[in-house]
């Protein structure tokens, strides 16, 4: 399998993960967690922009243009500023996403976004 396609499976699937995550912190009320004002009606509003932004960068991805890599890697970024946001909260001992499942997905996160970055930025080099 190419870097092109490893990149589209790698980005399928963390956006897979982290939208699952998502739904697990609509439970978790992450809203709150975060401060964000306006409740969940808010939160809903700003997941329903995260989701189009990276459904666009997938788009982008499929037809191997270049600014769909640049998708993949804010995609990796942002599953990496999750996983480090959610330790912190951990670490500091909050009850929120103690769950097998929601570690599984903030652990599965990490995973795939290291892979898929290091899969991306492989794919975006120049071929010899």
């Amino acid at each position: 399998m190419d870097d092109h396609t490893w990149t589209v499976r790698l980005y399928t699937l963390n956006l897979a993960v982290l939208i699952t995550h998502e739904i697990d912190s609509a439970y978790w009320e992450e809203w709150a967690l975060f401060g964000i004002p306006g409740g969940i009606q808010v939160f809903n509003l700003l997941n329903l922009l995260v989701v189009l932004v990276f459904l666009e960068g997938f788009r982008r991805l499929v037809r191997r243009e270049r600014r769909g890599y640049q998708f993949s890697l804010l995609l990796a970024a942002a599953g990496l500023f999750a996983v480090v946001a959610h330790s912190y909260f951990l670490a500091l001992g909050r009850p929120e996403f103690r769950l097998p499942v929601s570690l599984a997905l903030i652990a599965l996160t990490f995973v795939l976004s290291v892979a898929q970055g290091v899969v991306t930025v492989r794919a975006l080099r120049p071929a010899n």
